[in-house]
């Protein structure tokens, strides 16, 4: 009797653990839904490189859907075997990823002599970032699938431009941009900013927020929001 009471405490010590790891993977309090222009990835000082399919359409483009908690962090790189990011899950994915979910970041000369950015590359590391900390919720595909589905059901490009916001290398009010976008949306927006080659501000990031559960088309008011990095008004660049 003896040997067989301890030959249970492995046994449910290692059943505590498995729950205790799923009880992780699922401690977070929703996603920020994060779109970029990229006019303000290639203006800056860095520049950007183009995937080999070429220049991506001259719209808002996906950085990502990431797990976040209420108090403003977030967990990261929830990577197990079970849930370690397989390209051949993305093959009927990889069309509207191409289109909406394009890298920009130029590969290193040291590891290659590509000038192509590489959209493979990105995806990888936004599921192994980002998308394991949700997998309780949604597996990779599911991840890649949900987040599109979100890109195309808030066209936030056509919302600027229907408020007279234009890509055109002009200033515009930040403070008015987030308005059309709640008027449009119904919810609150993160904007950030960065710098151009010039030292000029432009807008960079529009954030928001997706209850927990990655409900279809699930939006909510953000808990919180990002840090604010924008003047007043910011340029709105060219693509």
């Amino acid at each position: 009797m003896k040997m067989a009471n301890s030959s249970i405490i492995p046994i449910k010590f290692l059943i505590l653990v498995a729950l205790a790891n799923i009880c992780v993977s699922q401690d977070f309090d929703f996603f920020y839904f994060v779109q970029q222009w990229p006019g303000s990835s290639c203006d800056t000082k860095q520049g950007c490189c183009f995937p080999q399919t070429g220049k991506p359409a001259s719209n808002f483009t996906v950085h990502g859907l990431w797990p976040n908690f209420n108090n403003g962090s977030f967990p990261s790189n929830c990577k197990s075997v079970e849930n370690s990011f397989d390209e051949s899950k993305m093959s009927d994915i990889v069309p509207r990823a191409e289109t909406s979910w394009a890298a920009f970041s130029c590969p290193s000369k040291k590891k290659t002599n590509s000038t192509n950015s590489d959209n493979m590359k990105l995806w990888k590391h936004e599921w192994d970032k980002h998308g394991t900390c949700s997998h309780s919720v949604l597996d990779q595909h599911a991840y890649f699938d949900f987040t599109l589905n979100l890109k195309d059901h808030i066209d936030l490009l056509q919302i600027l431009l229907n408020n007279g916001i234009k890509p055109d290398g002009k200033n515009y009010s930040v403070e008015k941009i987030r308005q059309v976008i709640k008027e449009a949306t119904g919810f609150e927006a993160g904007i950030s900013c960065n710098t151009d080659a010039s030292g000029n501000v432009q807008l960079n990031e529009i954030v928001l927020c997706v209850d927990k559960s990655a409900a279809s088309r699930s939006f909510i008011e953000c808990p919180i929001l990002p840090d604010a990095n924008c003047p007043d008004n910011v340029e709105f660049p060219i693509f």
